[in-house]
């Protein structure tokens, strides 16, 4: 049984399951969580736990790690300057936004409408996070940046590359995204606000929301070796090109068998 392992009594476990709102879903990654957690004496920030859960073939992602090690307060002990952690401790100022989207999935003019999220990626043994942003008209990849962290350089990056490489004015342009920390982050809102964008979010915990950036990580991890990659380098290299590749190359049948890039010109015809 998981609480023998984990070595807490059953009391301890059905405490527990009293106070958890998913107890069967959330149990086991818990229970997992803790056990690397205190095998690194308490030591262990949620990248290093990650590292560890992949180690053992376990693969989890980041964010149910840090929600579960913040919920049960799985703080590492000698990190005094935690980004993550004082990012949480500010949730108070972060704010979520109304699902203007509300899966309207079929667009028909480019540059109009864009969703946003990050993915994590394992390679030789550690991770790498990935932050896109995609045309939901033509389904082009706009903007991304990979980064070693999950800081917020990663998300405040992705909006830079999109400003600087905007094929068009950004103002009054949808954002969507989860209600993620980094989108409820003040810093992103401020920044969005800049480019005269228009922020949109999905419901808590609905990821078919957001499902257009969903299926593109779903395309990427399917088509990319990823995980052959030795360095940050040679991953970023090969995002480099997938996306040029995914843009430029890669006919989609829902894309009346065109290309992104493609498409996206088809479109812009009916639009001049």
């Amino acid at each position: 049984m998981l609480s023998t392992i984990a070595k807490i009594s059953k009391s301890g476990y059905y405490k527990w399951l009293s106070h958890s709102e998913e107890p069967e879903k959330d149990y086991k990654d818990y229970l997992l969580i803790k056990k690397v957690f205190e095998d690194g004496q308490k030591k262990l920030g949620f990248r290093s736990v990650q590292m560890k859960l992949f180690e053992k073939q376990i693969i989890m992602n980041h964010k149910k790690i840090i929600r579960i090690m913040n919920k049960y307060h799985l703080y590492c002990k000698i990190r005094r300057r935690n980004p993550y952690k004082n990012i949480m401790k500010k949730s108070l100022e972060h704010r979520t936004f109304e699902n203007i989207l509300a899966r309207q999935f079929e667009q028909s003019i480019p540059f109009k409408v864009f969703c946003t999220d990050i993915t994590y990626i394992p390679f030789n043994y550690r991770f790498a996070y990935l932050s896109v942003v995609k045309d939901i008209a033509s389904g082009e990849i706009v903007s991304w940046k990979l980064s070693r962290h999950l800081e917020m350089d990663i998300v405040l990056g992705t909006l830079k590359n999109l400003k600087d490489n905007a094929l068009a004015p950004l103002e009054d342009v949808l954002i969507h995204s989860d209600q993620g920390f980094h989108y409820t982050n003040p810093q992103y809102i401020s920044e969005v606000a800049k480019l005269g964008m228009v922020q949109s979010m999905s419901r808590k915990g609905n990821c078919i929301d957001n499902a257009p950036i969903e299926s593109f990580f779903g395309h990427f991890k399917d088509d990319v070796d990823y995980k052959e990659c030795k360095t940050f380098e040679q991953l970023h290299l090969l995002i480099e090109n997938y996306v040029k590749y995914y843009n430029h190359e890669r006919y989609q049948w829902g894309l009346k068998k065109m290309t992104p890039v493609g498409y996206r010109n088809h479109l812009l015809e009916f639009v001049r």
